[in-house]
């Protein structure tokens, strides 16, 4: 596995490129009850024992790593997806962090139907981007797809909801997608996450019904790699901008994963379940409106950011990202997910 090597990032500073970037930011939980919640782990008085002391340490490194892509960019994120957030207070606690205060990131957030509270949000720069509406789509059966769970199974299931937010930059219709799809936990989820997937791509087809020529982002932690169904088939995902048709998605991350680039490990091997991606429209773009552009040594058109503070430097977990708790015990790392992006430019 070929780790991503932090290579600088040039971009003009002005409104003429933009940042678009996921980061899922590892149980980013506040110390109290959220009521309806299983959230007992992260009490002080839970089995993470999560003081107040810890739990700000936390925000600072989330902080820093966003402050850090900034120093590699030479701009902030203009648009920043992120999961496993507990609520909204925890954003506003991080957008206020003073590594990355002077950014003035505004939230769209919603509670969602996950039964230990965690949600997904977009954090965005009002400066740079005007939000004109906002959705939390819900998880639903309504599909071709066989799936396992049977009609009590599915009564019973929960998950988090897909945010949407439409927005307009420098005049240019965008509709984000904020994901984080089933989990993997007994190997079990692919039609779920098949789902998941075709409930994002079915709406942004109505989106681009809706708006013709708007430009879809749909990104997220997607608990799968690039090549697996949910992102080939039911996102209708290519590995190439030649290949699209006008439903399909470009996938910068899977020739990157093909090439043995990884945002996590799970269970041993490297990932990209971080993936970012980007409609027709957007790939395809007339000259003169904004298109993503190659970023990682000019031939990929993502990045996973990775410094060496990020990443366990020794030990048996040695080369993978630093997280939180290890075994079981707070060690005051950061995610165990790098955070991913991509450039779009005019």
């Amino acid at each position: 596995m070929t780790l991503l090597l932090a290579a600088t990032l040039s971009l003009n500073a002005g409104p003429k490129s933009h940042v678009i970037g996921f980061y899922n930011l590892e149980n980013l939980f506040d110390t109290y009850h959220d009521e309806g919640k299983n959230d007992y782990e992260y009490l002080p008085d839970g089995a993470n024992q999560w003081t107040e002391v810890k739990y700000q340490k936390k925000l600072k490194n989330m902080a820093h790593v966003i402050a850090e892509m900034k120093n590699d960019n030479g701009v902030w994120h203009t648009v920043l997806g992120v999961s496993e957030i507990e609520n909204r207070h925890v954003l506003e606690d991080l957008v206020i962090e003073p590594e990355i205060a002077e950014a003035n990131y505004q939230i769209v957030h919603y509670d969602g139907p996950d039964r230990r509270g965690v949600d997904v949000a977009l954090l965005y720069r009002p400066e740079l981007m005007t939000v004109v509406e906002s959705e939390s789509i819900p998880f639903d059966f309504n599909s071709s797809i066989e799936f396992e769970l049977d009609e009590a199974g599915k009564a019973d299931f929960r998950t988090r909801d897909i945010l949407m937010v439409h927005g307009i930059i420098d005049g240019e219709h965008f509709a984000f997608y904020v994901c984080h799809l089933p989990s993997r936990l007994g190997n079990k989820g692919q039609d779920l996450r098949g789902r998941g997937a075709e409930i994002a791509w079915e709406h942004s087809r109505m989106m681009m019904q809706k708006y013709p020529g708007i430009k879809c982002v749909v990104m997220g932690d997607m608990n799968d790699n690039p090549d697996d169904a949910s992102m080939c088939v039911y996102l209708h995902g290519k590995e190439t901008i030649g290949e699209m048709g006008p439903e399909d998605y470009f996938n910068p991350f899977l020739s990157m994963f093909k090439a043995g680039y990884g945002s996590l490990a799970y269970r041993g091997e490297w990932c990209i379940f971080d993936i970012i991606m980007v409609n027709y429209n957007l790939a395809n773009a007339p000259k003169g409106t904004f298109q993503i552009v190659p970023i990682t040594k000019k031939k990929f058109y993502g990045r996973i950011f990775q410094k060496p503070f990020m990443t366990n430097q020794s030990g048996q977990y040695k080369d993978t990202p630093f997280r939180t708790f290890s075994n079981g015990a707070f060690v005051g790392g950061y995610s165990d997910h790098y955070p991913t992006y991509i450039v779009i430019k005019k």
